[in-house]
């Protein structure tokens, strides 16, 4: 342990420590994230542990008894339907990666090659869902894919359906929300690296008789992989993780990995199994990310200078 040497003669203990914190010097800066972290992650994940490999007893809302057990763990990974929950959670987030992925790289190279007027408006466009709660947009799926709703209506109005289609409670309604509420985020990391490019390496490129596409795929492509990386970090994580669009959007049929979470600790009462759901869901999320950082850092090597 690093030892915290005392402060100086004549000055208060508060003062010391308010000096040490704002000198920017040393970890001293960043111990009340460090607090912070600690509190809202560190604690929390002992707790799943503690919860997921125990046999406990409760009585009037207190643990009275508590015993260490890999029992839960075991139940877990022996069942068809755990299985089959984290397989669809797994599917449902890499099916919206790669759509907002694929629906954003064309809006952010837009922003990339146009003017001052297509910029703010992509950016605006952007943004603005963000302002908006999640809830709410979802909600709006509702109104709009609902057997009344706004699309179903249309269709109907035009005659190209003779009856309601069934889209809500359907996997279809909570991709297409999902892909929705989480395509901002995967533009605006595009963006901010797309930006930054050197138009010069573009202009290179053409003159050296590259075409459009062709400057397209070995010129910005490769200088946006950091942005590609990110956004699909971010997406991956927030689509694997969600509970609202699923619960909303698919109806109480559908079951990813959160909503089973929130039906064992809410319904069922089975915190341990809950517990362990949690830790498996957070370790396979943790899986993935560092696949999309190798596979990022393997495609952005050759910016990094040799050493030697």
């Amino acid at each position: 342990m690093v030892a915290i040497p005392a402060p100086p003669d004549r000055q208060k203990p508060v003062d010391w420590l308010m000096d040490k914190l704002l000198s920017g010097q040393g970890v001293w800066p960043a111990v009340p994230a460090i607090l912070i972290l600690v509190i809202v992650a560190v604690i929390p994940f002992v707790m799943l542990l503690s919860l997921g490999f125990s046999d406990f007893s409760v009585s009037r809302g207190q643990i009275i008894d508590q015993t260490f057990s890999m029992r839960h763990l075991g139940n877990v990974l022996t069942d068809p339907l755990y299985w089959t929950t984290f397989q669809r959670s797994m599917s449902l987030a890499l099916s919206t990666t790669a759509i907002c992925l694929l629906l954003g790289y064309p809006v952010a190279y837009l922003f990339l090659i146009g003017g001052r007027w297509t910029r703010r408006a992509i950016l605006i466009v952007t943004i603005a869902p963000l302002l908006t709660s999640g809830i709410v947009r979802t909600y709006a799926w509702l109104v709009i894919l609902g057997g009344r709703g706004v699309l179903n209506n249309a269709l109907l109005g035009m005659g190209l359906i003779d009856q309601p289609l069934r889209i809500v409670n359907t996997h279809w309604a909570v991709l297409i929300g999902m892909v929705q509420i989480h395509l901002p985020v995967m533009i605006l990391p595009l963006i901010a690296v797309m930006s930054r490019h050197d138009r010069s390496l573009e202009e290179a490129s053409a003159n050296l008789g590259a075409s459009r596409m062709g400057t397209l795929r070995h010129v910005i492509l490769p200088l946006s992989a950091p942005g590609i990386g990110t956004g699909a970090a971010l997406v991956f994580t927030l689509s694997y993780t969600t509970f609202v669009v699923p619960q909303l959007l698919g109806g109480g049929n559908y079951l990813n990995a959160a909503t089973m979470i929130y039906e064992q600790v809410v319904y069922s009462l089975e915190w341990s199994k809950a517990s362990v759901m949690s830790l498996l869901l957070m370790a396979s999320c943790l899986v993935v990310l560092v696949g999309i950082a190798l596979v990022t850092n393997h495609f952005t090597r050759w910016t990094r200078g040799r050493q030697g």
